[in-house]
């Protein structure tokens, strides 16, 4: 409130002038005093204290002219000093790790779901070998065990659009769990390779509600300044799953490999779900608006002021209310460009090769008659993808998305020629390459490192970032199973391919998808490092975005933080 020094110096109104009074130690003359009064006080002290009102009826008076001064005070962000306000650029890295410390738990818990999908991904290049000895399979049975899991995949992730949207998104990785640890139970006891169908089709049904839920999840719980670097943690981990398959098949038949992967499970199931909250988003679009705010509270800590974020999300759903969208509304207009820049990146991932790549690296490695063995030559390749993963981690929110995908599509595409040219000089030349067998070593390598940079984490994190918030179930649905019948088609005819076209045709033809990635992403692929979901969606729709992050909804934290 204004004190008695303040008071001391009130404005005197008259006939639109004023004059400003020194301090006096006497209680302050009205606002309403005239001129006359000022006169009179001036000659006679017995006037004046006739015309003086208390304290108390001079602040009633003069408070039209104090008003300002006490609506100022009363501003949280003004009546801050300067150097109190805080921003994220201005944390230090101990300061930004507290402050998204539980949205790091949040995606590290997500990313553990994430590892099994990369080990189920990997089991059946190490497992190969002794399913062919224990249960005398050949090559067709073998192509519908590694050609099951896209096609439940294909399935999972149309039932994962309206699962994430009736369940919630938290529910739904618990489904995926499940389904998961089903399909390795059916593994693990199986008797023959007919078991191995079912289980490959079950756990086909949990990667696809994985692979759609992941980026929903992480997309709508983590915010913008640190959303591409924890968004690509369950790529990360899933290559690490990739990795631990492979390492272990070195020394483990396929019994072992699945009852690794049921232990797996467990974690998950018993500890990691209780304690990631749903996601806000899902929270608003159901009226429940107190636990949203509970939601936001725990992700963002109690050094972020939520409010703002709160209203956008609130405002964002009234908007799609308004808009009365249904499913159908998926392929209008407004939403089929973000929908086809969804499906068009999925199509150019999964042309590149890498699934193909990825199941039959130990084929590949061995017909390449490369220095090194087989086996030792996909580990690297696995560890190649761990580490390339992390570096796109640090890089993600420094560079932005479209230049690493410059970067992954460019070193992709020359790999692939190189690859390309050493087949065609062995195959049909007939040229002597044994001096150059590291080539399909190194060429796998730099190729898996660029895929792991660009192409490979960054459709995914798209997905959950640009799809609108009333469509994004059935259209992360739509984009998902698109993704999956790609990887069957890729996995299904790389052999057809191979055996028909050649190995340097092959892999020409990938080169050649690659480059045309590289041309759409210049072309259409929007930039979304440091915006809001809600700012991308109306930059998505053409509207101009004023809003600014969240960094701005950063509260002020003690100096001695």
């Amino acid at each position: 409130m204004v004190t008695n020094e303040v008071l001391c110096a009130i404005l005197i109104f008259q006939n639109d002038r004023h004059q400003l009074f020194t301090k006096y130690t006497q209680p302050t003359i009205s606002a309403s005093t005239t001129a006359t009064n000022l006169s009179d006080y001036q000659s006679s002290a017995t006037l004046f204290k006739s015309k003086m009102a208390t304290l108390q009826e001079n602040l009633r008076l003069s408070q039209p002219e104090i008003e300002p001064l006490n609506s100022k005070e009363k501003d949280p962000e003004e009546a801050l000093p300067t150097s109190q306000k805080v921003t994220w650029e201005s944390f230090s890295t101990l300061q930004k790790f507290r402050a998204a410390g539980k949205q790091l738990v949040t995606a590290l818990i997500v990313s553990w779901v994430s590892m099994l999908v990369g080990y189920t991904s990997g089991y059946t290049s190490p497992a190969d070998k002794s399913l062919r000895n224990d249960f005398s399979i050949g090559d067709n049975e073998m192509s519908w065990i590694g050609g099951l899991m896209p096609l439940g995949a294909v399935l999972g992730g149309l039932l994962g659009g309206p699962s994430i949207d009736y369940f919630g998104r938290k529910w739904t990785l618990l489904l995926t769990d499940v389904f998961l640890m089903l399909a390795w139970s059916v593994n693990y006891f199986a008797q023959d390779y007919y078991y191995l169908y079912v289980s490959r089709s079950l756990v086909g049904v949990g990667v696809g509600f994985a692979s759609l839920t992941f980026p929903v999840y992480l997309g709508e719980t983590i915010q913008p300044e640190v959303r591409g670097t924890l968004g690509l943690l369950p790529t990360t981990l899933g290559n690490i799953g990739i990795l631990v398959c492979f390492t272990v098949g070195m020394v483990l038949e396929w019994k072992d490999l699945a009852g690794i992967a049921v232990l797996m499970t467990l974690p998950f199931l018993l500890i990691f779900i209780w304690i990631i909250p749903e996601t806000p988003r899902w929270y608003v679009s159901k009226d429940k608006l107190e636990d949203c705010k509970k939601s936001l509270e725990w992700l963002r800590g109690n050094k972020q002021d939520i409010t703002k974020e709160f209203d956008d999300l609130v405002r964002n759903q009234k908007e799609q209310v308004l808009k009365n969208e249904k499913i159908s509304d998926v392929f209008t207009r407004s939403n089929f460009k973000p929908l086809t820049i969804c499906l068009t990146l999925m199509i150019f991932q999964q042309f590149s090769g890498i699934n193909a790549v990825i199941f039959y690296t130990t084929s590949i490695f061995r017909a390449s008659k490369s220095t090194l063995e087989p086996e030792i030559c996909t580990i690297i390749i696995g560890v190649v993808n761990v580490c390339s993963t992390f570096i796109a981690n640090a890089l993600i929110d420094r560079l932005g998305r479209k230049m690493l995908l410059y970067i992954s599509s460019v070193s992709m595409a020359v790999c692939l020629g190189t690859l390309g040219f050493y087949y065609y000089f062995k195959d049909v030349t007939n040229m002597d390459v044994t001096d150059y067998g590291f080539v399909p070593l190194a060429s796998l390598i730099v190729f898996a490192l660029g895929f792991s940079l660009g192409f490979g984490p960054i459709p995914w994190l798209m997905m959950g970032e640009i799809l609108p918030a009333k469509i994004r179930g059935p259209a992360a649905s739509i984009v998902t199973a698109f993704n999956w019948a790609s990887t069957f088609v890729v996995t299904t005819t790389f052999p057809i391919m191979n055996k028909s076209l050649g190995s340097c045709y092959t892999f020409w033809f990938y080169g050649l998808m690659v480059v045309l990635g590289f041309i759409f992403t210049v072309i259409c692929v929007p930039e979304t490092r440091g915006k809001s979901l809600e700012d991308i969606e109306r930059l998505m729709s053409g509207q101009e975005v004023r809003r600014m992050s969240s960094k701005a909804n950063m509260k002020p934290l003690p100096s001695t933080f």
